[in-house]
């Protein structure tokens, strides 16, 4: 009897874990470009802060409940034909999530008019369709790593709200 209890649990456990991995959003996340147009443009410290921002908000969509899915960075160049090319192509960023089993991809740029701010900018793509589901855009005042953080959690917020409001297929 005890090994048919055990066996109804690990059934149970099972199932459990299928239902909720079925409900579980996979969201790619590229490299973030670069796009400075201050008066001294690829400073050091902010190509190293840009190369940054990935990691930080794959590590919050973790937090929130998302699943993230890995992108090589050799797929992401050979998908990419140039500097805001997959942020402007969505179709082909959709086919590079696809390739790597993603519901969505996230594709970035850190928007950097001025040294005082900067804005990190990202497009949400549908995989399913290859639509741009959410255009974002936080405002970072300073290049302090913590300041960054603030804007990876307010886009963050940002993208659970859109996919908490689309349906699963």
């Amino acid at each position: 009897m005890n090994s048919r209890i055990r066996q109804m649990i690990a059934l149970s456990v099972l199932c459990l874990t299928s239902l909720n991995s079925f409900g579980e959003q996979r969201i790619a996340v590229l490299d973030f470009e670069l796009k400075d147009l201050t008066l001294a443009p690829g400073i050091p410290a902010e190509v190293e802060r840009t190369a940054g921002i990935r990691a930080m908000l794959e590590n919050e969509l973790i937090k929130a409940g998302y699943e993230v899915v890995p992108v090589s960075l050799e797929a992401q160049r050979r998908a990419n034909a140039g500097v805001g090319y997959l942020f402007d192509h969505d179709d082909v960023a959709a086919e590079l999530a696809r390739q790597v089993g993603a519901d969505y991809i996230l594709v970035g740029r850190l928007h950097k008019p001025s040294f005082l701010f900067a804005y990190l900018m990202g497009h949400l793509v549908s995989v399913r369709d290859s639509q741009l589901i959410g255009n974002y855009i936080s405002e970072i005042k300073g290049s302090d790593k913590k300041l960054t953080l603030k804007g990876v959690e307010s886009l963050i917020v940002k993208i659970d709200n859109t996919l908490k409001t689309i349906k699963q297929p």
